[in-house]
């Protein structure tokens, strides 16, 4: 019996470290995390390649930036989530958060938040000052300006939010070269311009659970119809973007113009869909692979300038 009651004890308490790891990660928004530093990795490896540097003898500026960049993106994702936590039960994905179930109090979130914050800024200006302001540029335009100001207030939050996420690949980049380039500023724009079409097309699937907790999402505003002509609009947008990319090549700059093509021609097409959500839905799956290869492939094609 006695060792019948050991393996049982066992087993709940590996079952309960898996549950608090999971609400751990979905504090922190590990999805968004590990997205993020793919992007500030791509900024820090186009930086020693164009400026002809080793990446060897820059490993603890690629420490710096990428576990700084992932501590200051945690710990934001945790306020937002302390931020939210009214409002998350109204959403069917966001109503098991751990701010909306009580696994973790208010209390310990904003003191993990704020750890992280203040280790990730410390990493970051180890790296260089450059990359320690842009991360707090970061923090504030996610934190400040989106969370606690637009995302209720405005239908303009989707834009206002994008700011935060194009300021990876700028400390990536500012870590090796604080004095930042045209490649730097391309990267930030690329990533400023795909964003609104991604999270457009996920908010028309979610329309329902904004309109229900009161966000102003445009879909919820302004319909499908106008969010399909700003989705137009800024996948139009990227069009020009790789060219200045220049350096990486004209195989770089095909490859990013055949996956904007492929876009566009997806969101011509949702113009004369039926199925609104289930055309929302692949344009969201093709938002997520367009990201994941355009930024691979610059990797890619650096190594062979």
């Amino acid at each position: 019996m006695s060792n019948g009651r050991t393996i049982s004890t066992s087993t709940e308490t590996s079952v309960e470290s898996a549950s608090l790891l999971k609400d751990f990660l979905a504090l922190i928004k590990i999805g968004i995390v590990n997205s993020n530093l793919i992007t500030t990795f791509t900024g820090l490896f186009l930086a020693i390649r164009l400026a002809d540097k080793s990446f060897i003898q820059n490993l603890d500026l690629l420490i710096y930036a990428l576990l700084g960049s992932a501590l200051i993106i945690a710990g934001s994702a945790a306020l937002n989530n302390l931020i939210d936590r009214d409002i998350d039960p109204i959403m069917s994905r966001t109503k098991s958060r751990p701010t909306v179930t009580g696994r973790f109090n208010a209390t310990a979130v904003l003191a993990l938040a704020l750890t992280f914050l203040a280790i990730g800024e410390i990493m970051l200006f180890l790296a260089s000052a450059t990359a320690g302001w842009l991360g707090i540029a970061g923090i504030f335009s996610y934190v400040v300006l989106y969370s606690m100001w637009s995302k209720r207030k405005h239908v303009g939050n989707t834009v206002v939010g994008s700011l935060s996420g194009a300021i990876p690949p700028l400390i990536g980049w500012a870590a090796v070269e604080p004095s930042l380039g045209m490649g730097a500023w391309a990267l930030f724009l690329i990533m400023f311009a795909w964003q609104p079409p991604h999270f457009y097309a996920l908010a028309m699937r979610r329309t329902e659970e904004y309109r229900a907790a009161n966000i102003p999402m445009l879909p919820v505003v302004k319909g499908f119809a106008r969010t399909k002509r700003s989705i137009f609009g800024w996948i139009l947008i990227l069009f020009p973007l790789p060219f200045l990319l220049s350096e990486l090549g004209i195989g770089f700059i095909i490859l990013a113009t055949l996956l904007n093509v492929g876009w566009l021609y997806l969101a011509i097409k949702g113009f004369k869909a039926k199925e609104d959500l289930k055309w929302a839905t692949s344009m969201f799956v093709y938002s997520l692979n367009y990201m994941t290869i355009l930024f691979v492939s610059m990797i890619i094609f650096s190594i062979f300038i």
